[in-house]
């Protein structure tokens, strides 16, 4: 390795130490007293919650050193995104429980309105237009959705066997516990499933190719970097290409549904709700009228204002990035089999990645410094599907569907409605 590659290697050595003290969830969790008082006092008084301090300065430190070692190059430039990224997420989790959290938040996650690529779509236009879409559908038999029979244990115990299969000697164990932000989250050397939590056939099957092959997968080809060890590390600057990268597998593998579907959007939309004014029980009430359900109401709630402000108006926005994410991936996608540049498939499984790190990616791969994914999701590894669906997914990109809807909704004005 010449003088140059040592030194961006040992860059990234650097800024993955500093990375390790950023753990932001486990730091805005909140214990489940919090939720048993709620329901105590039936749900008409606001939570009251406090986080730990953290001291935010050795990161600082270790950042601005950093920065001072940095040049021009481009990926000096991307390197220095990393390290505003990490400086920003210590800050972040340094200002939990007031406004400044939400300003950190929104600069690190997005939010519902901010534009994407071509300057107009939001997640937030596509959470309610997807929204809309539900409620034209509410007359309609969809079949009744699977039972969630399915317990932790049982759950763990197929997500053990994938993940063997999978990673071999590197699978993460899988473990049940018993507080957990979500039903189930995945690292590299380990999986944990919620205690209590219920799932159906398709939430195993959907966990697998969201929790599993992707976040593990990433997280595992990260680490195998040795040269960029940064790309094994989670961080707030990935988490929008990640979990888009996750849902995006759901869809290629059949494994979204409508009311998967439905709790992305709600996310999305309680997110906007808060920023604009909306306090936690009134957001509390909008999810126990979609979801039926008051305990998975309190959860969905407690996802938007972890971390912000109980009374509304600055909340956590990191679950904008589900929908945020998922436009700009599978966008990306489209663009590089319609560009002829299948090569840059892989780079999104190389580590943890920023779609917009790719031509420096591009860069360390052909300079020899970044290797290629030991591990690939089946769906991605079948490029003859893959490229198939998404040349023809770009094809459809084109067409104007102005007159293709007009042209349909006429052709259906004389179809008369059947009640099967």
């Amino acid at each position: 390795m010449n003088k140059q590659d040592q030194r961006i290697s040992d860059i990234s050595h650097q800024l993955y130490q500093a990375s390790r003290e950023i753990r932001i969830l486990g730091h805005i969790s909140w214990p489940a007293e919090i939720r048993e008082t709620f329901f105590k006092h039936k749900e008409q008084r606001l939570p009251e919650v406090t986080y730990p301090h953290f001291e935010p300065s050795n990161v600082i430190m270790q950042v601005a050193d950093v920065q001072a070692k940095l040049g021009d190059s481009v990926v000096d430039s991307w390197l220095g995104r990393q390290a505003t990224v990490i400086a920003n997420s210590a800050l972040m989790k340094s200002c939990a429980g007031t406004e400044q959290f939400y300003q950190y938040s929104r600069e690190l996650y997005g939010a519902p309105n901010d534009p994407l690529t071509d300057g107009m779509s939001t997640s937030l236009s596509l959470a309610q237009q997807f929204d809309a879409v539900i409620d034209s559908l509410s007359g309609i038999d969809l079949g009744a959705p699977q039972d969630a029979d399915r317990s932790a244990d049982q759950v763990a115990s197929e997500m053990r066997h994938a993940v063997e299969k999978a990673f071999g000697e590197d699978a993460p164990e899988v473990f049940v516990v018993e507080e957990l932000s979500a039903n189930a989250l995945a690292g590299p050397t380990r999986i944990r499933l919620r205690a209590g939590a219920q799932f159906t056939d398709r939430d195993v099957v959907q966990l697998i190719n969201h929790e599993a092959h992707i976040h593990v997968g990433t997280a595992l080809n990260g680490s195998h970097q040795t040269h960029l060890p940064m790309l094994g590390a989670s961080h707030a600057g990935t988490t929008r290409t990640q979990e888009g990268l996750a849902v995006f597998a759901e869809f290629i593998t059949g494994t979204m549904d409508i009311d998967r579907m439905r709790r992305l959007s709600d996310r999305v939309l309680g997110i906007q709700m808060a920023i604009d004014g909306a306090d936690f029980i009134e957001v509390y009430r909008y999810f126990v009228d979609r979801v039926k359900d008051k305990t998975q109401a309190f959860e969905n709630t407690r996802r938007v204002f972890r971390g912000g402000i109980i009374t509304g108006g600055a909340p956590f926005t990191k679950d904008n990035v589900y929908l945020n994410g998922l436009l700009r991936v599978h966008n990306f996608f489209r663009a590089i089999v319609a560009t002829n540049r299948v090569d840059c498939l892989p780079l999104m499984f190389c580590g943890k990645i920023d779609l917009e790190d790719i031509p420096v990616l591009s860069q360390l791969a052909h300079d020899g410094l970044l290797r290629q994914p030991r591990f690939v999701p089946p769906w991605a590894s079948d490029k003859r599907f893959l490229l198939s669906y998404l040349a023809y997914s770009s094809f459809l990109n084109g067409i104007d569907m102005q007159k293709v809807k007009v042209h349909y909704n006429e052709l259906l004005d004389e179809a008369p409605k059947l009640d099967w």
